[in-house]
């Protein structure tokens, strides 16, 4: 992380560094050279050489005289200057005597115009403290910027660790401005997401060993058994009965396992579902013909006046499913009747299958939905597995709808409720 935030902060700086004396260059080369600072002294040079030598002398003391500058006048002859440079009468030559002095030189004639020495440019050294001014400003927004982003990226590194070690807990608390906010967002749901499926997957097999415990136990109590019934002597109809409790006993763990893959299989698929059209009008009617036979309790379909089709946009298997789950359970507790009624709204189409049995406990509602949850209330009894109606649930999550629950003495319905399609 340091060594992201050091690359991150240097890239930047140098970056604003290199914008800052491009252009402090090119003010320089473009602006500054283009206003001619040796004008004044090309001018005197020049009106110096329009006068005759002996009275040039004169009109520099007068100069020197009125204004506190040093210049002379003296003979070509009288100047060395290094590297045999040439003198012109329209061009200075300058030359730094030291540090903090320099002097101008140009042709007059047969003679040269000498002004200094002089102090150098004092603004030079002022540019140059504005400079790094300028500089580490640009250098202290770079700091103020890329701070915050390593602070943030720092917890976010923080956090994927503790997360890698098992803490499924963990989440990442970052301010909507923060510049990785999206990143911690999709790390929460990530980590929400891995943890429900490790909530899960421990929950499924601590209820799957424990439901599938007593079927088993009874097949290994019926195999222990199995000898004495396949005696000669003994009964056909015993045998008869005690084979078919076996068979029940592998129906029953059968139909857990069906019932478990259904309910894995909601989870962990990923793949966005292919949704078509599904006639609930024509579902309903199969699996009242399929299921009435399975109860006393007649089904009676009700839906919506001039509709002889309601279609829906889900999975065929999935929407049957849960329509059957519904039935099922309303079967197991209906004293008299079951109904189906189909509503088709602009909005959203629901389906409510009603029965007439006893109210669901106030304190099993909140948890219906909750797999391998059965209710502790002697009424409820405590058929099935837990599995159908949490199955329900996820199939209504998966096709973008919902599932509720009203409960009252009178009567209890589930209401399925599927966005209308557009």
């Amino acid at each position: 992380m340091k060594r992201l935030f050091i690359s991150l902060y240097l890239l930047l700086s140098l970056s604003f560094l290199g914008i800052g004396w491009t252009l402090d260059s090119l003010w320089q080369t473009h602006i500054e050279d283009n206003v001619d600072v040796n004008a004044p002294l090309i001018a005197l040079a020049l009106i110096l050489a329009e006068h005759p030598e002996d009275e040039r002398q004169a009109i520099l003391d007068k100069i020197s005289k009125d204004h506190d500058f040093p210049i002379k006048l003296l003979q070509k002859n009288q100047i060395a200057l290094q590297g045999n440079v040439a003198l012109e009468h329209n061009n200075v030559l300058t030359t730094v005597t030291d540090d903090e002095h320099q002097s101008q030189f140009i042709a007059v004639g047969n003679q040269v115009l000498i002004a200094g020495p002089f102090d150098i440019d004092p603004r030079g050294k002022i540019r140059g403290i504005f400079t790094i001014i300028f500089y580490f400003s640009l250098a202290l927004v770079a700091l103020v910027w890329v701070w915050p982003l390593s602070k943030d990226l720092n917890i976010l590194k923080i956090a994927t660790k503790k997360f890698g070690q098992a803490n499924w807990n963990t989440r990442i608390d970052l301010p909507a401005s923060s510049q990785v906010y999206p990143l911690a967002e999709t790390f929460n749901d990530m980590a929400h997401h891995i943890s429900s499926l490790i909530d899960n997957q421990k929950h499924l097999t601590n209820a799957v060993s424990h439901e599938i415990r007593t079927p088993l136990a009874r097949l290994k109590f019926a195999l222990a058994l199995l000898p004495q019934y396949c005696q000669p002597q003994s009964d056909v109809d015993k045998r008869n009965d005690f084979l078919q409790e076996m068979n029940t006993d592998i129906q029953e763990m059968e139909t857990l396992l069906k019932e478990l893959l259904t309910y894995a299989s909601l989870e962990t698929t990923q793949v966005e579902p292919v949704l078509e059209k599904c006639d609930l009008i024509g579902i309903s009617q199969q699996l009242i013909l399929r299921l009435e036979g399975l109860s006393q309790h007649p089904i009676t379909l009700n839906y919506t006046q001039g509709f002889e089709q309601i279609f829906i946009k889900g999975e065929n298997s999935f929407v049957e499913r849960a329509i059957q789950n519904l039935i099922i359970n309303a079967q197991r507790f209906a004293k008299h009747a079951i109904t189906i009624d189909i509503d088709y709204g602009q909005d959203n189409i629901q389906l409510i299958v009603s029965n007439d049995g006893p109210m669901v406990a106030l304190e099993d509602q909140p948890h219906l939905f909750e797999a391998f949850y059965r209710s502790q209330s002697k009424k409820q009894g405590n058929k099935g597995h837990g599995l159908g109606l949490a199955i329900i649930k996820r199939i209504m999550h998966r096709h973008k709808g919902s599932v509720k629950l009203e409960s009252t003495p009178k009567k209890t319905q589930f209401i399925l409720t599927w966005p209308t399609p557009k």
